[in-house]
């Protein structure tokens, strides 16, 4: 069976830094990312989608975490088709970008290049997990989209590569199969998702293995405004034992067809997602560092 590892999308989401999970003395940016690596075993990294990193902050994150400690990095957004700022590039680079559009042809080419520049230093150290490219609602499935999928692969050959659709035919009734064949083909692993059901934008809770060396489920919560509203209203939520037992041989049926299992909390309220974290490690029978529980409510977020 694959090890199985629990974490959360994010260890310097602003909902948490402020909820006090950190203590005194390890709140600056490396004592947080030491503290939280001391207690799960992998994190996302999903600051690249809003800007493109460099290759020293990815140097200093394989620094400050010990060697079986991974890091499933998300694509910066233009590279997934999703809205992107002008100020989210390079100063060199926003010219050739006006109206969130590449008014360069080149532009792509040097934002993939500088993209794979940065992540390099995970990979060399041994702490990339998979490279996350969540794609877009507008990516429906069809002819068109796989075209732009299979060429995100292309320009990804030789690194890890996951994919999230957010559109729910991906995964809906004989198009799963379909799905399925086209990430084994292509080599990614497809990403499980938790989300609240029930809703037009709800995405079924499938878990196909795509990949023999990789499994990814992410947990956004139960929100009912899941597909709209801000970030907070999308993935507030805290979860319960009872909502996340279904999973358990769900992740643990993943654990017999993969070397190894990233399972990530994306429910950022408060310390929502990390107490979730605890949970479902615990439930899946892994050691639980002793933590001292604390009652926050961040924002309307029901106190955990």
């Amino acid at each position: 069976m694959a090890e199985i590892f629990v974490g959360t999308c994010s260890w310097t989401d602003r909902a948490l830094v402020t909820s006090g999970w950190y203590p005194r003395g390890q709140r600056d940016a490396e004592g947080r990312l030491r503290y939280y690596a001391e207690r799960f075993g992998v994190v996302e990294a999903d600051s690249p989608y809003y800007a493109l990193p460099s290759p020293r902050t990815a140097r200093l994150w394989a620094e400050r975490t010990p060697g079986g400690f991974r890091f499933d990095v998300k694509a910066f957004s233009l590279l997934t088709g999703h809205p992107t700022r002008p100020a989210a590039l390079p100063a060199d680079l926003r010219a050739a970008f006006t109206r969130g559009r590449a008014t360069d042809p080149g532009l792509l080419d040097e934002v993939w290049a500088r993209y794979a520049e940065a992540v390099e230093p995970l990979r060399r150290a041994g702490r990339l997990g998979t490279v996350l490219f969540q794609y877009p609602p507008s990516l429906a499935p069809g002819p068109r989209s796989e075209a732009v999928v299979s060429a995100s692969r292309e320009r990804a050959r030789g690194w890890p590569f996951a994919v999230e659709f957010r559109h729910p035919g991906w995964w809906q009734g004989d198009r799963e199969h379909a799905t399925a064949a086209l990430l084994t083909d292509l080599d990614a692993t497809a990403v499980a998702v938790d989300t609240a059901q029930g809703l037009p934008t709800s995405m079924p809770p499938v878990t196909p293995a795509t990949t023999s060396r990789l499994a990814v489920v992410r947990f956004h919560g139960r929100s009912p405004h899941w597909g709209t509203g801000s970030k907070e209203d999308r993935f507030r939520h805290v979860y319960t034992e009872r909502e996340l037992t279904p999973w358990l041989p769900r992740i643990r049926a993943l654990a017999d067809r993969t070397d190894r299992v990233h399972v990530l909390f994306n429910n950022c309220c408060a310390d929502a997602a990390v107490t979730a974290a605890d949970t479902m490690r615990r439930l899946l029978g892994g050691t639980v560092p002793h933590q001292v529980s604390r009652r926050v409510d961040f924002r309307g977020c029901p106190a955990s």
